[in-house]
């Protein structure tokens, strides 16, 4: 198979652990090991002290399942398999799902797999891009509707959205379900950055929960800030669908790291104190952001996400973004994401506003700037 390289992770491995400040990262504030422990109930306690260092299960720990599975409204463990990471995930359903010239429509711009491991596969791959106006995103239903055909094998969403922040509203989310229930069309839906709305009151459902062909996926590397555990995991109804994403897991992971699957349970059982903490810094972060943006209408377009850790703002100078990243990694040390690595071209760049040192990084992209204006 042949695939074209992943833009966004080269791009971070040039740059990720050279640099001092990532401010472009997707993922929030991580907690130390020693943090998450302290979290332990006596059960999880007694795994971890007690843990064999062997192979695990496929399907991933059953009691990380069972805690897994109460993210969803009617689902048991039986429904949930676990992976290493979410992009283990993504491409072993891509892998198993499609077949050369089947038809595939992906929202974009998206994390690079969502769409290029379907092309390396062969599928016929249709982008539905979002717009945006006044300073808003959005999902063209009407043309969403045309492009999606009985011929559609897979279709693939991501809300809330990366990079953008994009989170569309119930009645757009369930139109959405309609039209690939219409066309008996899979649904595979990156939930990633679920349960970090700035409203709980917008949050979407999972759309596993409102759809028998939907493949939920999950992670705990973003809502819940732990991307060294490399645990993710698909929740679905089609339980034989599953067992074949586990048959092609033999030839990539084969298992999960025993360690990261108690740390992921211990994480879920305490996921109120732990998303309590991340929401609370980022919700600090992103209030100093727009003000900041809001300071400089001539240099920047913004569009506040409603969720998430990351933002997509336009710059309106006359620099390249790609050249405007560069130098800011040579002037201060700060690294951002040109909209290039989401194949976007419109001036843009992916801000993430997670980190504790966001309040430093923002005062350096402030000084950076003014050297242009």
């Amino acid at each position: 198979m042949n695939i074209v390289p992943f833009k966004i992770e080269e791009y971070f491995t040039q740059y990720e652990f050279s640099v001092r400040y990532m401010m472009g990262s997707s993922d929030p504030e991580s907690f130390t090991l020693s943090e998450l422990v302290a979290m332990a109930d006596p059960e999880s306690l007694a795994l971890w002290n007690q843990l064999p260092l062997g192979y695990t299960e496929y399907y991933g720990l059953p009691l990380l399942r069972a805690e897994i599975s109460q993210l969803y409204s009617d689902l048991d463990q039986n429904h949930i398999l676990v992976y290493s990471g979410a992009e283990e995930a993504i491409y072993i359903t891509m892998q198993v799902l499609l077949k050369p010239n089947d038809h595939v429509v992906v929202v974009t711009p998206c994390y690079n797999s969502l769409k290029e491991v379907a092309k390396a596969v062969g599928a016929r791959v249709t982008e539905m891009p979002l717009n945006c106006q006044n300073e808003c995103w959005s999902l063209d239903l009407e043309k969403f509707s045309s492009l999606v055909t009985d011929q559609t094998k897979l279709i693939i969403i991501n809300f809330p959205h990366n990079p953008t922040g994009f989170l569309p509203d119930l009645k757009t989310f369930q139109s959405i379900i309609e039209i690939a229930r219409r066309h008996n069309t899979y649904l595979f839906s990156d939930e990633v950055f679920r349960l970090s709305e700035r409203n709980p009151q917008d949050r979407l459902p999972n759309a596993v929960d409102y759809y028998e062909k939907a493949l939920s996926l999950g992670v705990m590397s973003k809502s819940f800030g732990l991307p060294g555990l490399r645990i993710g995991w698909v929740a679905s109804h089609m339980q034989n669908l599953l067992r074949d994403f586990g048959s092609y897991k033999n030839y990539t992971s084969m298992c999960n790291s025993a360690p990261s699957e108690i740390l992921a349970l211990i994480a879920l059982r305490n996921k109120e104190q732990i998303l309590k903490r991340v929401q609370g810094i980022t919700q600090h972060n992103l209030d100093l952001l727009d003000k900041y943006f809001h300071r400089y209408p001539e240099v920047y377009q913004w569009e506040r996400p409603r969720a998430g850790f990351v933002g997509f703002p336009k710059l309106k100078l006359k620099i390249n973004i790609e050249t405007f990243a560069k130098k800011f990694i040579e002037a201060e040390n700060v690294l951002i994401v040109p909209d290039t690595m989401f194949d976007y071209s419109d001036n843009r760049f992916r801000i993430g506003y997670g980190r504790r040192y966001f309040v430093e990084t923002l005062a350096k992209l402030e000084r950076f700037t003014k050297r242009f204006l």
